[in-house]
C-alpha cells in the first residue's frame, strides 16, 4: 500500500494545518511479460484538525514532513480497514462475481 498526502490546508495566522487530503493506492501484478495484468485500487479522503499553537506537540506547517501528517491521518482513519477494503477490491477485480454483456 502506498499512502501519500496530496494537499494540506492551513491557517495563515499560525501555520497550523487544519485539513490533510490523503490518498492510498494498492497494486498487484499477476503474470509476467506480455501476459501480465496489473490491478489497482485507491481511496482518497480528508482529515480535519484543530491545531493548538500553545500545545507542546504543535508542529508549524514549514516544519512538517509527510511522515508527520501521515501519522495524524492514521490516528483519524481506520488504516487497517481501508487497506483491507482495497485488497478486497483487487481480489474482486481478479475474480469478478458479476459480468456484463448480452447473450446474443
Amino acid at each position: 500500500m502506498n499512502w501519500t498526502i496530496a494537499q494540506l490546508e492551513r491557517n495563515t495566522t499560525d501555520n497550523g494545518v487544519i485539513v490533510a487530503h490523503w490518498r492510498v493506492t494498492a497494486e498487484e501484478t499477476v503474470g509476467t511479460g506480455d501476459d501480465a495484468v496489473t490491478y489497482t485500487a485507491s481511496s482518497y479522503g480528508t482529515c480535519g484538525f484543530n491545531p493548538d499553537p500553545a500545545s507542546p506537540d504543535f508542529v508549524p506547517y514549514e516544519d512538517l514532513t509527510e511522515a508527520d501528517v501521515l501519522a495524524w491521518v492514521y490516528e483519524a482513519v481506520d488504516k487497517d480497514a481501508t487497506e483491507a477494503a482495497l485488497t478486497a477490491n483487487i481480489e474482486e477485480q481478479k475474480n469478478p462475481v458479476t459480468e456484463t454483456g448480452l447473450p446474443w
